[in-house]
């Protein structure tokens, strides 16, 4: 079971605007790229001027990039982001609304064999040092 469409990240927009403007932070496994959303936010990209409208009361917004460098096998990649979206799952009520977050994978992820609740703890380390967790904002 996956996150529930409101908390999707899936416009391509969305995602240029974190990796453009959001801030960094980095672990073992992983890194998480988080951009507090604005009223309204206007970027140029690519020569179009480009205006995308977001409430800062919406609800939080996660994406996942695996690449092909974590592993050639789509049954490993789908099997990370399986695991990454539980353990969003049990930390979604913890989150501040109104954030937009992308979580990177790194190869070492698959090499490791990481499990849930290897992906659990270290998203709530990153999400406590990005100060998105409810009792840090």
């Amino acid at each position: 079971m996956g996150l529930s469409k409101v908390n999707r990240l899936s416009s391509r927009e969305d995602f240029r605007a974190v990796f453009r403007a959001g801030i960094r932070r980095n672990s073992d496994c992983m890194t998480l790229r988080a951009l507090r959303m604005q009223n309204a936010t206007t970027s140029v990209a690519d020569g179009k001027l480009a205006t995308a409208t977001h409430k800062v009361g919406a609800p939080t917004r996660i994406g996942i990039s695996i690449s092909t460098k974590v592993s050639k096998k789509a049954v490993v990649r789908n099997r990370i982001k399986r695991q990454l979206r539980v353990a969003f799952r049990c930390l979604l009520p913890r989150i501040s609304p109104g954030w937009l977050l992308v979580v990177i994978v790194h190869p070492s992820a698959a090499r490791q064999e990481c499990v849930t609740k290897q992906f659990l703890q270290e998203l709530e380390q990153l999400l406590v040092a990005a100060e998105v967790l409810n009792g840090n904002s």
